[in-house]
C-alpha cells in the first residue's frame, strides 16, 4: 500500500502547477488584452483557438508514454513553459504585441498539454485506485487554487503595478516574469520531491512506423469502449454553460457600467476571484471529493450536474442589477465557484473512470482532449454572442445553454456503471 502522506508532498503542487499555465492562457490573457484595449469579440476568438494544443494532445500521447519516464516529462515542460512565459513578458511592451504575444501563448498552451498528459498519467500510475478516489477532491481543489491565483492574486499584482507604474504593459510583463521564475522553482521542487515510482516505465522506443502503430492502437482501444457515443456527448456537453460564461465575466466585471459592464477595476477582479471565490472553490472542491469517495459517482451525479451550472443565474442577476457594493458582487462570485468546485469533480471522476484500464495515460488524454473541445467551440463565439445580445440577454443565454449538461447527464446515469470509487 502506497503511503497517502507520501502523495501529499507532491499532489498539491503538481496539480497547481498544471493548472496555472492553463489559467494563464486562458483566463489571465483574457483580462490582459481587455486591459490592454482588445475587443471582447477578437478576445474570446483568438484565445479559444489556444485549447487547440488540448484538443489534440491525444495525437502525441502516446510519445509521452514512449520516450522517457512521466517524471521527465512533467520537470522537462515546466522549464519550457517557465521559458514561454518570460517569453510573453519580453513582448508585451513591444510593437504588435497582441501577434507576438498569441504566437508565445502558443509555445506555453503546447508545452502545457504536454505536462497534462505526464501529470495525469503519473497519478494514475503512482497512487492506488482508493487513493485515486480520495485524492481526487485535492487534486481538483489546488487546480482550481492555481485558477483562482491566476485569476485572482496575479491580477490584484497587476492592478497594483499597473498603478505604481503607471503602466498597463509594463505592469503586465512585470507579472509574467514573476511567473517564469516560478515555474523554475517549481520545476526544482519536482526534481527533489516528485518519487520515482515502479509504475511510471518509459516504453521502448521503436522506428515512426512503431510509433504511428501505438497512436492507432491507443485510439481504436478507446473508441471501442462500451457506451462510447454517451461518453463522448458527456465529454464535449457536459460545459457547454461553463465555456461561455468562464470566458465573458472577467470581461462583465471589467466593462464600464454603461455598457452593461460593473465598472469595477483589475484590483477589484483579483479581489473577487482571489478571497471569497478562492474559500468557496475548495469548500466546494473538496466536499465534492469526500462525497464521491463514500458513496460514488453515481449518487452525486445529478447534485453535482445542478451545482455547475444553476449557479450561472448570479450572473443574470448581476447584469440586471447592476449593484456598486463590492461583498455584493463577491458573494455571488463565491457561490458561483463554489458550485464549480463541487460539480467539476464528477467531470474529472468520470474522466478517472473512462481511462481506467491499458493506455490509461493516452486514454486520459483523449478525455481531456474532448474536454478541451467542448470549451473550445462554445468559447469561440461567446465573445460575438455578448457583443450581438448584450450582457443582460447573454446571461440568460447561458442559463438556457445548461439544458444540455442536464440532458447528457441522463444519458450517462442511464447507460454507464459507476462504481463506489468511481
Amino acid at each position: 500500500m502506497r503511503r497517502p502522506q507520501k502523495a501529499w508532498a507532491w499532489i498539491p503542487s503538481l496539480y497547481f502547477a498544471e493548472g496555472i499555465p492553463f489559467v494563464v492562457v486562458m483566463s489571465v490573457s483574457v483580462i490582459m488584452y481587455k486591459r490592454l484595449g482588445i475587443s471582447n469579440a477578437e478576445i474570446a476568438f483568438y484565445t479559444s483557438w489556444l485549447y487547440l494544443p488540448w484538443v489534440i494532445k491525444p495525437i502525441w500521447s502516446p510519445i509521452v508514454d514512449i520516450l522517457r519516464t512521466r517524471r521527465y516529462w512533467i520537470i522537462a515542460m515546466q522549464l519550457l513553459i517557465g521559458a514561454g512565459l518570460a517569453g510573453v513578458a519580453l513582448t508585451l511592451p513591444g510593437d504588435n504585441f497582441f501577434r507576438y504575444s498569441l504566437a508565445v501563448f502558443w509555445l506555453i498552451a503546447f508545452s502545457s498539454a504536454t505536462h497534462d498528459i505526464a501529470a495525469d498519467g503519473f497519478y494514475i500510475v503512482a497512487l492506488t485506485e482508493h487513493q485515486q478516489a480520495w485524492f481526487v477532491g485535492i487534486r481538483s481543489t489546488f487546480y482550481r487554487i492555481a485558477m483562482i491565483t491566476g485569476q485572482g492574486l496575479l491580477i490584484m499584482v497587476a492592478g497594483y503595478l499597473e498603478g505604481a507604474t503607471g503602466r498597463i504593459d509594463l505592469a503586465w510583463s512585470m507579472v509574467f516574469y514573476l511567473l517564469a521564475a516560478m515555474f523554475v522553482l517549481l520545476s526544482a521542487y519536482h526534481f527533489r520531491f516528485l518519487p520515482q515510482t515502479q509504475g511510471d516505465i518509459a516504453g521502448h522506443p521503436g522506428s515512426l512506423v512503431d510509433i504511428v502503430a501505438a497512436v492507432r492502437e491507443t485510439f481504436v482501444s478507446f473508441f471501442k469502449k462500451k457506451h462510447v457515443a454517451s461518453i463522448l456527448v458527456f465529454l464535449l456537453l457536459y460545459r457547454f454553460a461553463e465555456a461561455q460564461l468562464g470566458k465573458m465575466t472577467a470581461p462583465f466585471l471589467l466593462d464600464d457600467r454603461d455598457v452593461g459592464g460593473l465598472g469595477l477595476t483589475t484590483m477589484n477582479v483579483g479581489f473577487a476571484y482571489g478571497t471569497v471565490g478562492l474559500l468557496m472553490l475548495t469548500m466546494g472542491g473538496i466536499l465534492g471529493g469526500f462525497a464521491a469517495a463514500k458513496h460514488g459517482l453515481k449518487h452525486w451525479l445529478w447534485w453535482m450536474v445542478a451545482a455547475i451550472n444553476l449557479p450561472n443565474a448570479v450572473y443574470i442577476v448581476l447584469a440586471f442589477v447592476q449593484p456598486e457594493e463590492l461583498m455584493l458582487i463577491n458573494i455571488a462570485v463565491g457561490f458561483e465557484t463554489f458550485g464549480y468546485g463541487f460539480g467539476f469533480t464528477a467531470y474529472m471522476l468520470f474522466m478517472i473512470h473512462v481511462a481506467r484500464g491499458p493506455h490509461s495515460t493516452a486514454h486520459f488524454a483523449i478525455c481531456t482532449g474532448f474536454m478541451a473541445l467542448g470549451m473550445m467551440l462554445p468559447g469561440m463565439f461567446s465573445g460575438w454572442a455578448q457583443e450581438v445580445l448584450g450582457y443582460q440577454s447573454f446571461f440568460v443565454w447561458v442559463l438556457i445553454c445548461t439544458i444540455p449538461s442536464f440532458l447528457v447527464a441522463r444519458v450517462i446515469s442511464l447507460g454507464a456503471d459507476f462504481g463506489r470509487h468511481s
